[in-house]
């Protein structure tokens, strides 16, 4: 019933063809799923030895950021795969013999659709309900096995930097004093860099803090001096405190990766309900992903159709580019719905259209129809006019 209904035809060459494909996107698929694994294994022991929390506690966050990968790792496994497979049949000369035969690029696309229907509900079932139960399980495990992230917690005895590497912060000594992440530290330095000019203050000890109404987090430190002006060599000010506060996260941008996060979790039916641009922008990324794949298994079609004698991989590398790029420009006009500087209307289908535009004129290129449709447009059309 599945083959009827895209169509697909029984046939020794469909079936060489799908089995091929078949066996390049398992290959790929696993090559590339075993790279993002071991990465997030590495990062996820990092934090464990940093932190001193177990490694098994940390385990599940692995599982869960895999699954939140998945749409991605199959996508460009399948676009690959479209794309090396239809290279290998020009290689061997074997797509030729199917062109004479009357088999060509959109016969191509008609016998991979087994697979791409397949990866396309795989990955639609992914985006829409298992990817955000994902990221609040995730959610979920960190705030009961990490509790203060790399984001509020600093660490003794080592230096680190908070609003974009404006502040460098140093602390010899950090002890723990409740659950809400507040901290007691000692023999404190920090480098601040702001409007050009540099500050540096010292002191004997401080407290981190979170503010119950800004929710913002602040260093209060205490018997200690501060240095302004010392990259200029001139007009530099020193100052003797008691007491001073300096805020290192600012809680409006606290509030925002918590509101963005926090909608990330959310499934689906209520990203409709709710509205607004960060529900419209998720709402929009999770049915662009499968959207996506249905366009790049024809552009790898496309990508894949070679010369024998034709430079090996090039095709390959102008197809992970393209990938790059549109994934990118999906991102892009993610952010920028969050942000109100995209219409939600235009969003990220104007992505799509762009490069269904891009396909539509590289298919015809390589149909060797392009010049015949640039002749048709009247301002390319110069011609002389007759004289009587």
């Amino acid at each position: 019933m599945f083959f009827k209904i895209i169509n697909y035809q029984n046939t020794i060459i469909a079936r060489y063809l799908l089995r091929n494909l078949v066996a390049f996107f398992i290959v790929v698929t696993f090559i590339i799923g075993l790279i993002v694994l071991g990465n997030q294994f590495v990062l996820t022991a990092q934090e464990s030895i940093e932190y001193g929390i177990p490694l098994k506690e940390l385990v599940p966050l692995v599982g869960f950021n895999m699954l939140r990968d998945i749409p991605v790792i199959l996508s460009i496994s399948l676009f690959i795969s479209i794309i090396v497979c239809i290279s290998q049949l020009y290689k061997n000369s074997e797509a030729v013999v199917m062109n004479t035969m009357g088999i060509g690029d959109k016969k191509f696309m008609n016998l991979i659709q087994p697979l791409v229907v397949f990866t396309f509900i795989a990955i639609a079932c992914l985006t829409l309900y298992a990817v955000p139960w994902a990221k609040q399980q995730k959610n979920i495990t960190e705030n009961t096995t990490v509790n203060a992230s790399e984001f509020s917690f600093i660490t003794s005895g080592k230096f680190e930097s908070f609003k974009d590497g404006d502040i460098v912060f140093y602390a010899s000594d950090s002890q723990k004093i409740n659950d809400l992440g507040d901290q007691s530290l000692e023999e404190v330095f920090i480098y601040a860099s702001n409007d050009d000019n540099s500050v540096v203050v010292i002191a004997a000890d401080a407290k981190k803090y979170i503010d119950s109404v800004s929710k913002s987090t602040y260093l209060r430190l205490r018997n200690g001096t501060r240095y302004e002006g010392l990259s200029s060599n001139t007009n530099i000010n020193i100052l003797n405190f008691e007491s001073y506060d300096l805020e290192i996260v600012s809680g409006e941008v606290k509030k925002s990766i918590a509101a963005l996060s926090e909608i990330e979790e959310k499934n689906t039916i209520d990203l409709i309900k709710e509205g607004g641009p960060f529900a419209i922008a998720e709402l929009q990324w999770r049915i662009s992903q499968p959207i996506s794949i249905l366009i790049l298994s024809i552009l790898g079609v496309l990508l894949g159709k070679s010369s024998p004698r034709g430079g090996k991989g090039i095709n390959l590398l102008i197809g992970i580019v393209v990938f790059l790029l549109y994934n990118n420009g999906l991102l892009v006009a993610k952010s920028s719905i969050e942000n109100g500087e995209l219409n939600p209307i235009i969003g990220l289908w104007s992505v799509h259209l762009l490069v269904i535009v891009f396909l539509i004129i590289f298919y015809q290129f390589r149909q060797g129809n392009f010049a015949y449709f640039i002749d048709k447009i009247a301002f390319f059309n110069i011609k002389e006019k007759s004289h009587v």
